[in-house]
């Protein structure tokens, strides 16, 4: 009775195997069902099992993180920092750094390991570019004598080794560098694994696959119409093993589906006294087992990822956890701590070998986003945390408190009052300091944003008696006669023939970096033409450059914008109002000369007379940036062939090499989202 019967099992081992055989020179790396494609396999689990992709997804993505920066080191050397920079812009002739990384950060999740093609310059002194290899592609050669794995070999589909021949290339290595190209391959360490890395999760693996089995499972069943499991009964005797083979097969085509849908079990007897019997198998309580198992299987795979909250990687689930903001902030911080944060450091560290090659090791470092709840709005962060501490929670640096202290401002605001605009001040003392030079006594409250601050001068009376009586100019008389001068004398209006190519916010712009020199080098160099000996009609700038031949010449301008994302609070102070009704564009070098004019006195440091407008613009709560502009012009039977974007692209590169100086984003960035609000002391 047994042997009719047809009984299929389907047992599968998803741990993985690696085996050196005679005859291949790399070492073949799979499972029992998938010889030498474990990677393979992987994948295929990821595209089958949507809580595995899910986390694997999630996981890179933060593995990856935002960017990778250069951390500030201001005793580091400049020219290694502007070279490793222009290496993170571009790592290949396709790909920035962080392109790379996240395809490294994919496989290193997905895979347990990545690889990278080294490739050497001609002179084999530097590493010319970095490029993602799959790993799925390779496979490790035999190690020698010592142990060591010399080279990898690639291909296209190991399925097919026939079509697609593996061909071997060397492993990374400095001090052997007759091969142009090497791979580096690198994971974390995993037990009993001499060779290969494997996943993190490889616990997961069988639930993963049961993920896959159940998805399976429904979509035969959709296909076959939700037909059920059958027991079928022939009576008219017992045919052979191939026949009973032909008959399952016969009605399997016709009326199930390849998977697990619509199952039958074939039954054959010696009685022709009985008819042919279908007798449907039905399951007590079918949709509760599968709820059950899908439970099971997901809370399972998120154990094996370490997951604690299925929230961080876009699951939902009705468990509670993860719906409380202190929960899921613990559940991130523990994730990014323990399981993505050893990722990052085995990336860098890696890097950093390459780094070292080409004289460039400079300490990096993610910038990482974390979770943001939302139970709380911005306003509401903002109450009760302070900057560093909202900055800290989103994955950024705190802000440069050493520059800011050196250049904050004493007064807290200004308010303009019979005609007079007067300072504003945290305490009495201040204030009635600030009214002795006034040639008044005291002081008195004022309220401004809901808060109560300290004005000069007992009353208003004795402001309208200074205003009338004294024949000198106060404070802000005297900044509008000198912004006035600075503004007729330095300002620029824009020609008709300038083109305006490029704009953007100068972040990361050092105060000594020459923009316009190093674009108008990058132009010349494009051109292979000189950039002396022309005549420059109205190029004031000694930065302003041009070539002799097609007469093209590039200007970099700045402009004083306003943030619009900012709140406006309370009137505009004349300084901003006079430079922006001004519409005028100014050079740096200008720029940097109004901090020795006192074109905005008493916001200084304590009040004092001149400060950086390049950094500081209008002071403590000033909602204003410089914004670069970029203008080509032709002057006359110019033809040009210069492609400005790329030329200004290559030159922001070089300008990012200067980001490591401690007052580089101030420049981008309104006093209103400086520390402190760009005052001196917490408001």
């Amino acid at each position: 009775m047994k042997d009719n019967i047809l009984n299929i099992n389907l047992e599968t081992e998803t741990a993985p195997h690696v085996i050196e055989e005679r005859g291949k020179d790399w070492i073949s790396y799979g499972t029992e069902n998938w010889n030498n494609l474990y990677p393979q396999f992987l994948i295929d689990l990821y595209y089958n099992s949507s809580t595995q992709a899910a986390i694997i997804n999630a996981t890179a993505e933060m593995i990856a993180a935002e960017n990778l920066i250069i951390e500030d080191q201001d005793d580091r050397d400049l020219e290694a920092r502007i070279k490793l920079q222009n290496f993170m812009n571009r790592a290949n002739s396709k790909e920035s750094l962080h392109e790379v990384i996240k395809k490294i950060a994919f496989d290193f999740k997905l895979q347990g390991a990545f690889a990278l093609n080294i490739v050497w310059s001609k002179d084999r002194t530097q590493i010319a570019e970095i490029y993602h290899i799959p790993v799925e592609k390779i496979r490790a050669e035999k190690p020698n004598k010592m142990g060591r794995i010399d080279g990898y070999y690639v291909s296209a589909d190991w399925r097919n080794t026939r079509m697609n021949k593996p061909y071997r290339v060397p492993a990374f290595n400095i001090n052997d560098r007759t091969s142009a190209n090497q791979i580096l391959y690198s994971g974390l360490y995993s037990p009993n694994m001499n060779v290969y890395h494997t996943p993190d999760y490889v616990a997961a693996n069988n639930w993963a696959l049961c993920d896959q089995k159940v998805a399976e499972f429904h979509l035969s069943n959709i296909s076959n119409g939700f037909a059920g499991s059958y027991f079928i009964s022939f009576a008219n005797g017992v045919p052979t093993a191939e026949e009973r083979r032909q008959i399952e097969r016969s009605i399997s085509q016709k009326f199930t589906g390849e998977k697990a849908g619509g199952r039958f079990v074939l039954s054959f007897s010696e009685d022709r006294t009985r008819t042919p019997e279908i007798v449907p198998i039905s399951m007590s309580d079918a949709d509760k087992q599968f709820l059950a198992l899908q439970e099971l299987l997901v809370q399972n795979i998120l154990t094996a990822h370490r997951v604690t909250s299925p929230m961080l990687m876009g699951i939902k689930n009705d468990t509670g956890l993860g719906s409380n903001v202190d929960e899921l902030n613990a559940a991130a911080n523990f994730y990014l701590n323990t399981v993505v944060k050893p990722f990052q450091d085995h990336i860098v560290k890696t890097l950093r070998k390459i780094f070292q090659v080409n004289n460039m090791d400079m300490p990096v470092n993610f910038v990482q986003l974390k979770p943001i709840t939302v139970q709380f709005t911005s306003e509401d962060l903002k109450g009760v945390m302070t900057q560093d501490e909202i900055r800290e929670e989103i994955g950024l640096e705190p802000l440069d408190t050493e520059v800011e202290v050196k250049a904050n401002l004493a007064k807290v605001g200004s308010m303009i009052t019979d005609g007079i605009e007067l300072p504003l001040f945290e305490t009495k003392e201040e204030a009635e300091a600030e009214a002795k030079k006034l040639g008044c006594s005291g002081s008195h409250i004022h309220t401004q944003d809901g808060k109560e601050y300290f004005m000069p001068c007992e009353n208003h009376d004795q402001i309208k008696k200074i205003n009338a009586d004294c024949n000198c100019k106060l404070s802000s008389e005297t900044e509008l006669t000198e912004l006035s001068n600075f503004i007729q004398e330095y300002g620029e209006d824009i020609p008709e023939d300038w083109e305006l190519v490029d704009e953007e916010i100068v972040d990361g712009e050092h105060q000594d970096f020459n923009y316009e020199t190093e674009l108008n080098k990058a132009a010349n160099e494009k051109l292979e033409l000189a950039s002396t000996g022309t005549a420059r009609p109205n190029a004031r700038s000694s930065q302003d450059g041009t070539n002799r031949s097609d007469n093209d010449f590039y200007k970099v301008r700045y402009v004083y914008a306003k943030d619009n994302f900012l709140r406006q609070e309370g009137e505009t102070r004349e300084f901003c109002k006079l430079m922006t009704t001004a519409k005028k564009v100014y050079r740096k070098e200008d720029i940097l000369q109004m901090s020795d004019r006192a074109v905005n006195p008493g916001w200084g440091p304590r009040g004092a007379a001149t400060y950086s407008i390049w950094l500081y613009k209008g002071g403590g709560n000033c909602h204003h940036f410089w914004l670069r502009r970029i203008y080509k012009t032709s002057l006359r039977g110019a033809k040009s062939n210069i492609n400005s974007k790329q030329i200004i692209s290559y030159t922001k590169a070089l300008s990012e090499g200067f980001t490591a100086e401690k007052n580089d984003n101030l420049v981008a960035r309104p006093p209103k989202r400086m520390k402190n609000q760009g005052f001196l002391e917490p408001r």
